[in-house]
């Protein structure tokens, strides 16, 4: 753990007790289901929508996928930039709404592929405003001491969304066809879930010190990209931390296409993967709960490098197990680590970045992320076919040992502090 002082708080009771901080929970968990039943909601719709001429029909969901993805890597930046420049507030509601009445629109528009694409891609914009908006709300929110426990807790809820909102998905979009309609059920369900996080978050009190004239003066985009750069360029502790965390989910998007794989190997059908994905997000929900409630006793420890190590020894551990339930242990031990690396680091940087520059390092950081999520997924199938599974696993092992290793030793020189 890196942070200039001791997280010594209360765990998470510390949070419970703050008001503006569980409204920006509350609409953070709310959105984050939404985004998920979202996500289920314009699948299931492809099957009301005729195929272009000269497109294959599994094109069809391919093609969706990317389009529900480009925004992330083409405004990642460009969210941060203007999260500094306007109320963060005002972002977030207002992102909230917008996708809350993109999604109400959908039964009264025309059922044409291209136009549910536009909508996609426009829903999946709004998102790259809100997410640094909300991450750079969190240090305004919560005193210094009780960050580490505040990310504990958003990390938790982040995984659990992941696993409860993809499975509780279809049975929410059924439940609503069957009560509210079938022709506008789907959409009222998912429009109502993005408004109600705006109106959590609308309940938020608090204040951002912005001079007049700030607005007038400072909409330079490309000047406040060049300054963002040079701000982690200086701030080599930041950029070290930043640099952990893209690692840590380029190592999930490859296990994300191995787990499809290792579903064979364990006698699971390939759509099974999921169980060691959903045995991963556990460990990582595990790991984050303990570090929100006794964070103060891991100050000073080398969580990262923990993290690291604790995930490479899974990775050559697994190809060497043939029991499923030893399988989804190992997932757990190594979404624990993956906590002990994300959880300190984006706390370390929240402390270490000001308040005039959160919304432009998160959003560098949620574009870094975005596009080392699609290298893994692109290699990790192709290579894995000619070197094996067992060899890519230990192959990873290495370079995720060697990576905690090196990301600590370089932690230490910036700091000046002795390896420990």
């Amino acid at each position: 753990m890196l942070p200039n002082e001791p997280t010594a708080n209360n765990g998470f009771s510390a949070l419970l007790t703050n008001r503006n901080f569980m409204f920006l929970w509350i609409g953070q968990v709310v959105s984050q289901l939404a985004d998920k039943v979202f996500f289920v909601l314009i699948i299931a719709l492809l099957e009301n929508y005729s195929t272009p001429a000269g497109l294959a029909e599994n094109s069809k969901y391919s093609i969706l996928m990317v389009v529900f993805t480009i925004p992330a890597i083409l405004f990642g930046s460009a969210g941060g930039i203007f999260v500094d420049l306007f109320s963060k507030k005002l972002i977030m509601v207002g992102s909230g709404v917008l996708r809350g009445v993109l999604t109400l629109l959908v039964p009264f528009l025309p059922r044409q592929f291209l136009i549910l694409l536009l909508l996609t891609f426009n829903v999946s914009t709004v998102t790259q405003f809100f997410a640094p908006a909300e991450q750079a709300t969190i240090p305004l929110l919560v005193k210094r001491a009780n960050l580490l426990a505040a990310n504990a807790l958003f990390s938790s809820t982040m995984m659990g969304s992941l696993i409860v909102g993809f499975a509780v998905g279809e049975p929410i979009l059924s439940l609503a066809k069957a009560w509210i309609g079938e022709d506008y059920g789907q959409e009222v369900v998912v429009g109502a879930l993005y408004l109600l996080s705006s109106v959590s978050i609308q309940l938020i009190n608090f204040r951002e010190h912005k001079h007049k004239g700030e607005l007038k003066n400072r909409i330079h985009p490309w000047v406040d990209f060049k300054e963002g750069l040079l701000y982690l360029q200086n701030k080599r502790l930041v950029l070290n931390a930043m640099l952990q965390i893209v690692t840590l989910y380029c190592v999930f998007a490859a296990l994300t296409v191995l787990a499809i794989r290792l579903a064979a190997e364990f006698g699971l059908k390939e759509k099974q993967f999921g169980f060691f994905l959903a045995a991963a997000g556990v460990g990582m929900v595990l790991g984050a709960a303990i570090l929100g409630h006794w964070g103060a006793r891991f100050y000073r420890k080398p969580l990262p490098l923990i993290g690291f190590l604790m995930m490479a020894l899974v990775l050559a551990v697994f190809s060497f197990t043939h029991k499923l339930g030893v399988a989804l242990g190992l997932c757990a031990v190594l979404g624990m680590g993956a906590s002990f690396i994300g959880v300190p680091m984006q706390t370390l940087i929240q402390q270490q970045t000001p308040s005039t520059m959160l919304g432009k390092v998160f959003g560098f950081q949620n574009h870094a992320v975005n596009i080392a999520l699609s290298v893994p997924l692109a290699i990790t199938g192709p290579v894995t076919d000619i070197l094996g599974l067992r060899t890519v696993l230990v192959g990873m092992s290495v370079v995720v040992a060697a990576i905690g290793v090196w990301a600590w030793r370089n932690t230490c020189r910036v700091t000046h502090d002795p390896i420990r």
